[in-house]
C-alpha cells in the first residue's frame, strides 16, 4: 500500500539528486578551502539521505489515499509567491523584494492585518539588510531602483 511518506521520500530523493546534478559544474575545492560546489553536493547528499531514512519507516505513516488536502490551497499560495519574489530578486533588489514578499505572505496567504503586516514587513527587512550589509559586511542585491 502506498503511503505519504512512500512519496514524500522519493521527492526528496529526486530533489537530492537534482541538487546534486545542478551543482557538478561548480569546483568543490576542500574541507579547509572549501569550494562553491561542496555546500549544494552536500546538501543534496543530506535530503538522498534522510529521503531514504525517511522511506526505511513509511510504513508507520497515513495511506496517501487517506490525506486531508484541504490545506493544499495554502500551500500553492505560498509557492506562487515564493516563485514571484525569485523571479524579481534581481530586478527589485533585496529590500523591495523581501518587503513585498513577506507582505504577501502575511496578508495573502495568512490572512494577517494590512497595517501590522505592512510594518512588520518593512521592520524585518530593514534590520535583516542593516546586519548583512553592515555587521556581516554581505553585499545584497540592489536592483534596478539601487536601493
Amino acid at each position: 500500500m502506498l503511503r505519504s511518506d512512500h512519496v514524500t521520500s522519493a521527492a526528496c530523493v529526486v530533489f537530492g539528486i537534482c541538487v546534486f546534478a545542478m551543482s557538478t559544474d561548480l569546483p568543490t575545492g576542500a574541507w579547509s578551502m572549501p569550494g562553491a560546489g561542496l555546500f549544494p553536493k552536500l546538501l543534496g547528499a543530506f535530503i538522498i539521505g534522510f529521503g531514504f531514512l525517511l522511506l526505511i519507516r513509511a510504513r508507520d505513516s497515513v495511506p496517501f489515499a487517506d490525506i486531508d488536502w484541504k490545506d493544499l490551497p495554502h500551500a500553492l499560495r505560498v509557492a506562487v509567491i515564493t516563485a514571484v519574489a525569485i523571479a524579481c530578486y534581481e530586478t527589485g533588489g533585496f529590500i523591495l523584494t523581501m518587503a513585498l514578499m513577506m507582505f504577501a505572505f502575511l496578508v495573502g496567504a495568512e490572512r494577517k492585518n494590512v497595517f501590522r503586516a505592512a510594518l512588520y514587513s518593512a521592520g524585518v527587512t530593514v534590520l535583516t539588510y542593516f546586519l548583512f550589509t553592515v555587521a556581516l559586511k554581505t553585499p545584497l542585491e540592489q536592483g534596478l531602483l539601487k536601493f
